[in-house]
């Protein structure tokens, strides 16, 4: 589920998927994609500009809020922003960039913050990034093993391809692996 359509036309779209068409008749932002190939991604960046991809199977919901729907809880791990209300439901938000162990930390002093809700089985939570991209079709036969990473964000990463013209990476993200990674209870 997507709060706001309108973040499919983002400028997600390069190298790594064909194009998305985005019209309606009534207006609202649809996705049409031409000759998709692959698998549906959700592509964003975090706070080092590092650009990440996690398939839309795994995504319950993407939402942009103000930074005072997300409460603060005193002396939770740095990487922890708070809690949510999503829907009824109280879910952690993590700042993605700390747990995937990057120095920079995300910018709470804005008037919105995406918020991308993973879910595995019956566990769901909110990860902070800095900006969505897009959704785009990314081909999961070209994925290459993840290289020069840190040790804190290998295990949470199912591979990247590399964009040759522009020399930079778009990382998959192991949502599972975040979801029941230990790094919760520190």
């Amino acid at each position: 589920m997507v709060s706001k359509p309108n973040f499919l036309s983002g400028s997600g779209q390069d190298k790594f998927s064909p194009e998305l068409q985005l019209d309606s008749p009534d207006g609202v932002g649809v996705a049409q994609a031409i000759d998709p190939k692959g698998e549906l991604h959700l592509r964003f960046y975090i706070p080092s500009h590092q650009e990440f991809a996690l398939p839309a199977t795994g995504i319950r919901e993407v939402i942009e809020l103000s930074p005072d729907r997300i409460t603060p809880i005193p002396n939770a791990s740095p990487l922890l922003l708070g809690t949510l209300n999503l829907r009824g439901r109280l879910i952690w938000v993590a700042d993605l960039g700390q747990f995937l162990g990057e120095a920079t930390e995300l910018n709470t002093d804005r008037s919105e913050i995406p918020v991308i809700a993973i879910e595995d089985q019956d566990i769901i939570v909110g990860l902070g990034v800095d900006q969505i991209c897009g959704m785009g079709w990314l081909d999961v036969q070209s994925l290459m093993p993840p290289s020069n990473v840190p040790d804190t964000m290998a295990p949470f990463l199912r591979g990247e391809w590399l964009d040759t013209e522009n020399n930079k990476y778009l990382r998959l993200i192991d949502q599972t692996a975040i979801l029941r990674s230990a790094r919760w209870a520190g």
